[in-house]
């Protein structure tokens, strides 16, 4: 009697090792395998794009006589925003889809800085000057159309090439005047604002700056599952072709009008780059983090200042750069 319950023991201990081994394998299997997901048909995502970023823009209008190369250098610099964005994804065929992506924030400060050059004795910094950024707002569209070229093996992810146009604008209100530094001798016959170290028109807006770029882009975009629950993504898109709009508007100069006091026009390049990653919380909902950067550079463009009296004149713009970078974060709704 007592062999037999010896044999039903090793029986029972051998029937729940060969279980534990099963259910262990199938974990493992399940971590390492991810099993078909059905093919989506809409994806709406919610979230967040906590950035900052820059606009740097300069002018040659040194064949003025006491003007420097470059003439004035504007850099609106530390400007931070809290972006809320919506993104709709639906699949037209089986592989064709079409999305619509756009994003909308407040400007929540920053600091503009304009130097200006004169060309007396060579390049010399002729004046200094900072200003608040208190508003106003960035906003941005991209219409895409793409096609998928690739699923992975074992289900765990799929290749995208897609190809559209963004619209990016922003516009920057500065505020206030203060003199850094001043070198009347740079440029003779002309004095700066202030006295180095005063401020002026504290709260007033003293200028307003607004920026759109219209671009095309073509780029791809990948998701790799490491598990059934959690993936990598990563999106880059290239800027081949882009249309610079800028508009300056200078409310402390009588001498310039005020609709606006400086134009820009130029064509340039760019780039737009995601990487992050997502956990799948259920079958349809997901949630994801990851890190964006926006740039766009300016080729070859023009500056045109508008006098109140005379005629308009056209210079050389040098340097226009838009920078923007942060983390990401959102909800999907997969189906």
């Amino acid at each position: 009697m007592i062999r037999g319950w010896k044999w039903r023991l090793r029986s029972v201990s051998g029937v729940g090792l060969t279980l534990c081994g099963l259910l262990l394998g199938a974990q493992v299997v399940e971590a390492q395998e991810p099993v078909e997901q059905p093919r989506q048909r809409f994806e709406f995502a919610a979230g967040t794009w906590i950035s900052t970023g820059d606009t740097r823009w300069a002018h040659n209008a040194s064949s003025m006589a006491g003007l420097g190369n470059p003439t004035s250098k504007l850099t609106y610099k530390d400007v931070g925003t809290n972006v809320i964005e919506l993104t709709g994804k639906v699949w037209i065929a089986p592989k064709w889809f079409g999305r619509l992506n756009g994003g909308y924030a407040g400007i929540g400060g920053g600091r503009l800085t304009d130097d200006d050059y004169g060309s007396n004795g060579g390049q010399r910094l002729f004046s200094h000057t900072n200003s608040d950024l208190s508003g106003d707002n960035m906003w941005y569209l991209n219409a895409d159309s793409g096609f998928r070229v690739a699923e992975y093996p074992n289900h765990r992810g799929w290749l995208e090439i897609f190809g559209g146009y963004q619209f990016w604008h922003t516009t920057y209100q500065a505020t206030g005047l203060t003199q850094v530094s001043c070198d009347p001798n740079a440029i003779p016959g002309f004095t700066c604002a202030l006295a180095p170290g005063q401020s002026s028109n504290q709260g007033q807006t003293v200028l307003t700056n607004t920026t759109n770029w219209h671009s095309i882009r073509v780029g791809a975009s990948t998701e790799y599952r490491l598990t059934r629950r959690l993936s990598v993504l990563s999106t880059l898109a290239l800027i081949p072709a882009s249309v610079l709009d800028n508009k300056d508007v200078h409310h402390l100069r009588g001498d310039l009008k005020q609709d606006p006091s400086f134009s820009m026009v130029g064509y340039g390049v760019g780039a737009d780059a995601d990487v992050g990653a997502r956990f799948m919380i259920t079958q349809n909902l997901a949630a994801n983090v990851g890190y964006r950067v926006y740039y766009n550079r300016m080729l070859s463009g023009d500056l045109t200042v508008h006098p109140v009296v005379g005629s308009s004149e056209s210079f050389p713009l040098t340097q226009f750069e838009s920078l923007r970078h942060g983390f990401t974060a959102s909800l999907s709704l997969i189906f």
